[in-house]
């Protein structure tokens, strides 16, 4: 079938496999040289939860100025140019020497790191037809579990043989090699010379969709309208309530093995890789399993919402962390990755949701609010327990306790998630008209 059609939009589908790579390898970089920065800079958790608080809101703004700001550039420009200021700004992060200065800079690669998603998102609905859509945002979403992985693999050696300043810089540059090919290989699909009239119809076979395949700018839609939708509230929930969890895994996961099992530096390489590498089977299964289930007839609603629970069962497990962990470390890690596998599945569809019930012009836009959602939950988070519970029950000596209750929290922050999603939506998924 993809030989008769054509196949080009998976080659778009690795562009942005790529460049979320890169979105999530310079963000962990700091999280991989939090004991380093502590012992030279005089940090402590505090510190360290400020800096990530200053990333988390400058993220979220920037969602919501980013998804508006595609939606008005297209994906071609809008996305070269995320991509080539936060690869700037994590070039910045060897230059800073003070708590502050750490924070400046990453408030500035949240804002522009922003932009990933929206752009990731308004790209695959240009060029994928709704039954493809999770697989290919399962595709690309693993790029965030591939930059996890090659994080740790690389940064503490870049740190321990060449210093803390350039593991920043050498991460930081690869963004501006992904800008080349961008430029050289993609466009929006009525305007690209490469692709077939085949795959052409075929990306644009969604009866219910109004179809985008002029040269017009599209109609603008206002915020205030996209907030009257329940919609996009049922997207702005499930990730308020599911994105922190995944922010807690990125920035704390390290401290963990840390602090429970007392491994330092490049000994936490293979446990944070294995954990991620888990995660990148669990995005792409994500997008495989609606994608059979729509296969065998079912609906795209009843599929993804279905797909949803079974992931959000499949995080359970996690409350088990601590315990399994007293037995041997690596049923820890194992369960933890299990956990992030379940999080990127329901990670690929949380965000094809937007790209089912909204219209092509808005996405960006939808995509930006629920992000924003998501990185203000994860502020709340640091805030109310990280910050005060982790400094708490470190300073006493118990810090496994701080670690039971947030493995509790993730564990059912999915089940809430999707029982609001649920309700919200409705028994039908129907395309809004904006």
């Amino acid at each position: 079938m993809n030989a008769a059609i054509g196949k080009y939009r998976w080659t778009i589908c690795s562009l942005i496999f790529f460049a979320t790579t890169i979105n999530y390898l310079d963000r962990q970089v700091i999280s991989l040289l939090k004991s380093t920065l502590s012992a030279e800079l005089n940090w402590n958790d505090a510190d360290y939860a400020n800096i990530e608080i200053a990333f988390k809101l400058f993220y979220a703004f920037g969602m919501l100025g980013a998804g508006r700001l595609i939606d008005k550039l297209g994906t071609k420009l809008g996305y070269a140019l995320a991509t080539g200021l936060w690869s700037l700004a994590a070039v910045c992060h060897a230059f800073a020497s003070s708590v502050f200065s750490f924070a400046v800079v990453r408030s500035f690669l949240g804002v522009t790191e922003a932009g990933n998603f929206p752009a990731a998102i308004k790209s695959v609905a240009e060029w994928f037809p709704k039954k493809e859509r999770a697989l290919a945002t399962g595709i690309f979403n693993s790029g965030a579990n591939f930059g996890a992985i090659i994080a740790p693999l690389t940064v503490p050696f870049i740190a321990a043989e060449w210093g803390w300043k350039w593991a920043f810089i050498l991460t930081g540059l690869i963004g501006f090699i992904w800008l080349i090919f961008w430029f050289l290989l993609y466009e929006v699909p009525r305007k690209h010379k490469k692709l077939s009239q085949a795959e052409f119809e075929y990306i644009h076979s969604d009866k219910d969709e109004v179809q985008e395949v002029t040269d017009e700018p599209a109609e603008k839609v206002s915020w205030f309208k996209l907030l009257g939708f329940r919609q996009t509230w049922a997207f702005a929930i499930g990730k308020l309530l599911t994105d922190p969890i995944w922010w807690f895994y990125l920035f704390w996961l390290p401290d963990f093995l840390e602090g429970e099992y007392g491994l330092t530096k490049t000994q936490i390489a293979i446990p944070v890789a294995l954990v991620y590498t888990i995660s990148t089977v669990g995005s792409i299964l994500g997008g495989w399993i609606p994608l059979r289930f729509i296969k065998n007839g079912w609906t795209v609603h009843k599929a993804r919402k279905t797909s949803m629970l079974i992931f959000a069962f499949c995080v359970l497990p996690i409350v088990f962390a601590q315990l399994l962990g007293s037995i041997n470390m690596w049923l820890a890690v194992l369960i933890i990755g299990l956990a992030a596998a379940a999080h990127q599945a329901w990670s690929a569809n949380i965000f094809t949701t937007v790209s089912d019930v909204f219209p092509k012009k808005a996405i960006a836009s939808i995509t930006g609010i629920g992000g924003m959602f998501g990185s203000l939950g994860g502020i709340l988070l640091s805030l109310f327990v990280q910050k005060n519970m982790f400094v708490y029950y470190r300073s006493i000596d118990k810090i496994e306790i701080a670690y039971y209750i947030m493995f509790f929290i993730c564990g059912f922050a999915y089940l809430a998630g999707w029982l609001v999603m649920h309700f919200l939506i409705g028994k039908r998924r129907e395309m809004v008209k904006v």
